[in-house]
């Protein structure tokens, strides 16, 4: 029994864990032109998530220029985030926690 609620901590620990670092990616790289919610300069992570796979967000990180015309846009002004793998991977599952919100 101890070892089961041991076991189920680490595991809640773990899974917050990775939300944070998706918010602290989120803070620092994406604030300023995307927020969860609402419409800002770019869409917002819930349309986004909505619309998107997670490799289909980490390829718009990492080349928007590339990206932009296969998603259907006419234009992009996103710039290149020199983002390590994991920040990406933690900033795309953040984005697609807001799917359906």
């Amino acid at each position: 029994m101890k070892k089961s609620i041991l076991i189920a901590l680490a595991l809640t620990s773990f899974l917050s864990a990775n939300d944070t670092d998706g918010k602290k990616v989120f803070e620092t790289y994406c604030w300023g032109c995307h927020h969860q919610t609402a419409v800002a300069f770019g869409p917002p992570f819930s349309e986004i998530a909505q619309k998107r796979t997670n490799e289909e967000i980490q390829a718009y990180i990492i080349d928007p220029e590339s990206m932009y015309k296969a998603f259907g846009y006419k234009r992009t002004v996103m710039t290149k985030l020199k983002l390590t793998d994991k920040e990406r991977e933690d900033i795309a599952k953040y984005v697609l926690s807001y799917k359906g919100k």
